[in-house]
């Protein structure tokens, strides 16, 4: 084939929705990879001139672009349209973050503009700003008023790299401020806050810990960080002890720290589901006449303000330690 005929056939292909390889289509056309190389750069110059050329408001932005597929190993074309957030997905994420509090107002805003850009179509912008305006004006941020964002990819790369870091940290009561050498695990995210899970370093256990034979990570609010460092040392947890971040977090509620217990209670309230939902390690051991027998593992004292919370819907509950790791 000649250069036209090659370049005809391949874009044929991709909009074909084939997941196409440069060595196949080097033997397919008779010419070395470095060759199909240019004539895919081609169609993607094309396909970018076509992408950032003006529209008109009445023309689809369904605009198609050459991509890479790592998980298919091959060439293929994605709508641009696909890649962004449809109008019901962007309202649904807004009101999920206006929930949470979780940043400073001026966070928020941005992070909310950013999010409302990748709506489509464009005359839906409008549409869904008024959506959101009340919510904006009277959005309330937490009281600490502290930007942490700058930290989020810090200690995520330092958790990716399995690098130990250190950190001035603010404690909860008072001013005091304490420095810990950490293992970082996980980041998450619970009532309002992100926090950083990890095991200390160099510690008095029998000091610092009310609890000195507890196993688990400590947990830290990351807006509470002061100062970090990530430091050129690696530490490593064997495989079979390794951090599992979703079976911690189904287990620990108000990110309080402490025993992994089984507690056992029976619930006689009107939503078992939201009691199912609440506590994901729940299963129902029997149920007679809407009185629900319920077990589940939890970390620490944050099930009894849960408990507490649910007034006399709750009764006869009993706590036991448990003393293996995420029993089932």
């Amino acid at each position: 084939m000649n250069k036209a005929d090659r370049i005809l056939y391949i874009y044929s292909r991709l909009l074909q929705g084939q997941i196409l390889k440069k060595s196949e289509l080097a033997e397919q056309t008779g010419v070395n990879e470095k060759t199909i190389q240019r004539d895919l750069d081609d169609i993607r110059s094309f396909l970018h001139c076509n992408y950032t050329k003006p529209k008109n408001e009445n023309q689809d932005d369904n605009t198609e672009l050459l991509i890479y597929d790592y998980y298919k190993k091959g060439y293929c074309l994605k709508q641009e349209a696909q890649s962004r957030l449809s109008n019901n997905e962007v309202l649904a994420i807004s009101k999920i973050l206006l929930e949470s509090r979780a940043f400073t107002k001026d966070e928020m805003m941005n992070i909310l503009d950013k999010l409302i850009d990748n709506c489509i179509p464009r005359e839906n912008k409008a549409v869904l700003n008024d959506m959101l305006n009340n919510e904006r004006f009277h959005y309330v941020e937490l009281r600490h008023h502290k930007e942490f964002l700058h930290w989020m990819t810090p200690l995520g790369q330092a958790i990716r790299e399995s690098r130990v870091i250190w950190i001035e940290y603010g404690k909860l009561k008072g001013n005091a401020t304490v420095e810990r050498r950490l293992q970082p695990l996980a980041i998450l995210f619970s009532e309002y806050y992100f926090y950083l899970v990890g095991f200390i370093e160099n510690i008095n256990k029998k000091e610092a810990f009310e609890n000195p034979d507890d196993i688990f990570p400590t947990i830290y609010r990351i807006d509470r960080i002061k100062k970090l460092e990530v430091l050129n040392e690696h530490f490593r947890i064997p495989y079979a002890n390794r951090f599992e971040e979703g079976e911690f977090r189904k287990r620990i509620q108000f990110m309080y720290g402490g025993k992994l217990q089984k507690v056992r209670f029976k619930y006689i309230g009107t939503s078992i589901e939201s009691v199912l939902d609440r506590l994901p390690t729940a299963r129902i051991l029997s149920e007679e006449e809407g009185t629900y027998l319920i077990e589940a593992e939890v970390f620490g004292k944050g099930i009894d303000i849960w408990i507490r919370s649910q007034g006399e819907s709750i009764i006869e509950y009993t706590m036991t330690t448990v003393s293996t790791l995420f029993n089932s």
